[in-house]
């Protein structure tokens, strides 16, 4: 266990690393930084003052190595936009993003599981074809389309619910729900799948010939094991959801770090673009690394190793 440990904390950073060189090669490359900072209409000198001032007139590997050793002690460098330290931007944003993609979890979870444990007790009945056909609409339905159905009824049709902002917990819930249900297909279809195996096991059928009640079987024998590989999935998408809280943060007016995004693209700010990049990449590389760390865990050969 301890030398899986070991290999997949080696590769999660080989990933971070690799993320990390390609991101900042393709953001840098895109276009003159130093247009981007003066503004098109800028002079020639005033263009070369700020490639000399910037040091990008340097060897692009050696601005890598540069901002690398600043990203290891917490400094991402400057906002050319804000004029701040991209650290300082980015962690008063990230608040709203974790926020939001924990409420998505838990609700694409408490949504998902109920669904996939109703669907595998009655295969084949109206309570699975409901739930799979929930399943294809939530992967077919893009998310921003989503959003904007749901503001049109529940905030100007209804008023119900705040359209934007992140004032008060119920300017999360449209969010919430939008973000959740991108999630929830692959859950409940884990949780079916993992079920019906489950179910059809030897010790169900011995729990069931003993005549043990049907809710303990299901809640406490079946669905113990059963939901093993549901957290795991929950997990990787925990850092999928991080990541694409961009579109949801832009249509409700969340101002996370997926909001951020979208302003730094909008606004050519490089630093930050670059900054938000490696924060995302790193929930998703941590989250997958605590989803393998689990899987192992429960493996009975690595455990003994």
């Amino acid at each position: 266990m301890l030398l899986f440990t070991l290999k997949r904390f080696g590769l999660a950073i080989c990933v971070a690393l690799t993320v990390s060189a390609i991101s900042f090669g393709l953001l840098y490359m895109a276009g003159d930084p130093a247009v981007a900072i003066a503004g098109e209409n800028a002079s020639s000198e005033d263009i070369a003052a700020i490639t000399a001032q910037y040091g990008f007139d340097r060897p692009l590997l050696v601005q890598y190595a540069d901002w690398l050793g600043g990203a290891l002690t917490g400094d991402l460098g400057r906002s050319w936009y804000f004029d701040l330290p991209v650290t300082q931007i980015v962690t008063d944003r990230l608040g709203v993003t974790v926020t939001l993609g924990a409420l998505a979890i838990s609700f694409a979870l408490i949504l998902a599981i109920p669904m996939g444990v109703a669907a595998a007790v009655r295969p084949n009945s109206l309570i699975d074809r409901a739930a799979l056909f929930l399943s294809v609409v939530g992967q077919a339905i893009p998310s921003f389309w989503f959003g904007l159905i749901l503001i049109v009824v529940f905030s100007i049709k209804l008023g119900l619910v705040p359209a934007s902002g992140s004032a008060s917990w119920k300017h999360f819930i449209l969010p919430t729900v939008v973000l959740g249900y991108y999630a929830t297909p692959a859950i409940m279809r884990l949780t079916r799948a993992g079920m019906l195996e489950v179910l059809s096991a030897d010790y169900i059928r011995t729990a069931r010939a003993k005549g043990l009640d049907t809710r303990k079987i299901l809640f406490k024998h079946a669905l113990r094991n059963a939901i093993i590989p549901v957290i795991s999935l929950a997990a990787v998408q925990m850092g999928f959801m991080l990541g694409g809280s961009i579109v949801v943060e832009s249509i409700f007016a969340l101002h996370g770090a997926g909001y951020l995004a979208w302003e730094s693209i909008s606004r050519n700010d490089l630093p930050v673009m670059q900054a938000l990049i490696l924060v995302f990449s790193m929930f998703y590389i941590l989250f997958t690394f605590l989803a393998d760390l689990l899987n192992a865990w429960m493996d009975p050969r690595l455990r003994v190793g």
